[in-house]
């Protein structure tokens, strides 16, 4: 570990946390299609903290790109424009109040347990504008050249007028459905009313004990904002097109029983995932500014991140766009060692979680040891007959790692135990108890929440035992992910008081 550095003060206390992406917020106040970040959210932190849970740990928040994936991000900055609340902008004064009510027939369909994209844009981008045009004619602070407008603009400068030339030019491509959307203050103006409410979900948090975990994807889409502002910053030719492309090589034997790690199927052929490479000498060159402006504002929003694809910062698979075949990559060594070091110079110890899956070999767990990051624990991994189920057994947690049931690309617990093997049941019914069997949600929550790792992080879809069918993504399938929704009846005080109990057995209580 470098000279000065300890570990974060957020990662060392034994707590317990949700997964849940804001998306997948129930229908409440106004959030039609998808959650926002208005009153359900700041409900559903009062909920968490009834429940003994103290970080709740998200997707990327970025704007969706293809598939509406929040992992094909357009902007490693802005936030999803359809994460704003209607009931926040009513409060705010740019929309009546009339603007927020739902009539019965659509709020029956809006609680459904899925949600859509396609219902949310259609019902709030007319509402969206109607607040833009208020504050245009608004005078004082909260107009266009009000004092809290102006602060946005000056905090943001490093990335939003990139990001408002993008976005309207890219409607402006796209046959926008108004005028409004190819003008660059709108775009200003949405991102100054999304951080108000981030901000006001993030003191709600605070208040109340809970902390915001984060999610930063290591790469960024050929589409991007990003890679069209600094497109020499990242490893593509003078028409744009990348030179080499992201991925993860084949499995080392196809044949070997699924164990979850990266997604993987029992037979895996790689994945080539289609982002373009950084150009690590230009990055170096500039002192790593782009990557250090990155992880400021992801911490202005989050406590603690997760980075994903942790093994990016020490090699990287490249596979060649002649070819697109993973079978054909090569790893490439990465500079991460110098560029967390100059993360660690500015800001001290890295509250970072790292998803170091099937990583685990000396050099990354040295790498992670060094900057005093935390690694993850798969508790769905740790009952196969392989090499690394052994390293997910609760009983082998060290402390100074996070431990998951499964995360957003895994099945559910319940879809899980009904997938796997007779004798992968086996094992885990042995190690669990044979209840197990009958509820295996309980006994991965339990489970994760017994270990000695100092943070577990559970689905909520697990909390409330739900089956493969409202698994939240399918790695390797285009469409019907990211879908996954809440009911508004889910998150109830029955609930809340058995995790509650199950945090203080456990001594997981903030």
């Amino acid at each position: 570990m470098p000279a000065n550095l300890s570990n974060h003060p957020l990662l060392e206390t034994r707590t317990a946390g949700v997964l849940l992406h804001p998306t997948s917020l129930p229908d409440r106040h106004g959030a039609i299609g998808v959650g926002d970040l208005g009153p359900g959210a700041r409900s559903f932190v009062d909920w968490m903290a009834r429940a003994g849970l103290s970080r709740w740990q998200m997707l990327p928040i970025g704007p969706v790109g293809k598939g509406d994936s929040p992992y094909s991000g357009l902007s490693s900055f802005a936030i999803e424009p359809m994460l704003a609340s209607v009931a926040d902008l009513v409060e705010d004064g740019f929309l009546p109040a009339s603007a927020a009510r739902i009539g019965r027939a659509d709020r029956a369909v809006d609680d459904g347990g899925r949600a859509s994209w396609r219902r949310a844009r259609k019902w709030k981008r007319p509402r969206l504008e109607a607040a833009f045009r208020a504050f245009e004619d608004r005078r004082g602070r909260m107009g266009l050249r009000g004092v809290a407008y102006e602060a946005f603009r000056s905090r943001t400068k490093d990335w939003l007028d990139d990001w408002c030339g993008y976005a309207s030019n890219r409607k402006r491509n796209r046959r926008p459905n108004t005028e409004i959307e190819c003008e660059p203050t709108y775009h200003a103006f949405l991102q100054f009313i999304l951080d108000r409410q981030w901000n006001r979900l993030q003191v709600h948090a605070r208040e109340r004990g809970v902390h915001l975990v984060g999610d930063l994807p290591i790469f960024c889409a050929l589409d991007s904002a990003d890679v069209e502002s600094r497109p020499d910053l990242f490893r593509i030719d003078r028409d744009g097109v990348p030179t080499v492309l992201t991925g993860v090589p084949p499995s080392p034997d196809p044949t070997e029983e699924s164990n979850s790690v990266w997604g993987r199927t029992a037979v895996d052929h790689g994945q080539l995932w289609g982002h373009p490479h950084y150009k690590w000498k230009a990055h170096r060159s500039d002192d790593w500014a782009w990557w250090r402006s990155r992880i400021r504002c992801m911490l202005g929003r989050f406590d603690i991140l997760r980075i994903d694809h942790f093994i990016g910062f020490h090699n990287a698979f490249e596979i060649s766009t002649t070819t697109l075949d993973p079978a054909t990559g090569r790893w490439r060594r990465t500079p991460g060692d110098e560029l967390l070091a100059s993360i660690a110079r500015e800001i001290g110890p890295l509250p970072f979680i790292v998803e170091d899956l099937g990583d685990r070999t000396p050099p990354i767990d040295a790498l992670r040891e060094r900057f005093g990051l935390f690694g993850m624990r798969i508790l769905q991994s740790a009952f196969f007959d392989n090499a690394e189920a052994a390293g997910e057994l609760p009983c082998n947690h060290p402390p100074r790692c996070v431990v998951y049931p499964g995360t957003h690309d895994n099945n559910t617990a319940a879809g899980w135990y009904r997938s796997v093997p007779a004798d992968t049941r086996r094992r885990f019914q042995d190690y669990a108890g044979p209840s197990a069997a009958k509820d295996p949600a309980e006994a991965m929550t339990r489970l994760a929440f017994t270990s000695p790792a100092n943070i577990a992080i559970v689905q909520m879809q697990d909390f409330l035992g739900l089956g493969g069918g409202d698994r939240m993504n399918r790695p390797g399938e285009a469409t019907g992910n990211w879908c996954w929704r809440m009911r508004r009846s889910d998150a109830n005080s029955r609930l809340a008081r058995r995790l509650a109990d199950l945090a203080s057995a456990s001594k997981r209580l903030p």
